[in-house]
């Protein structure tokens, strides 16, 4: 899952289509995908020991 993070962050035009669903990360469950989203819509920092 980390992996797909830093993808994201690398590519945060990728985002947006992932809220409005239009896209969807394969293999990570729609739980996490909704944790995800809602870190980078919440600003809050990825880089924390929580993700590990």
């Amino acid at each position: 899952m980390m992996n797909v993070i830093q993808y994201l962050e690398q590519n945060p035009d990728l985002v947006a289509p992932l809220k409005t669903q239009k896209a969807s990360l394969i293999g990570i469950s729609s739980v996490e995908q909704k944790a995800i989203l809602d870190a980078f819509s919440n600003g809050i920092e990825l880089d924390s020991k929580d993700w590990e």
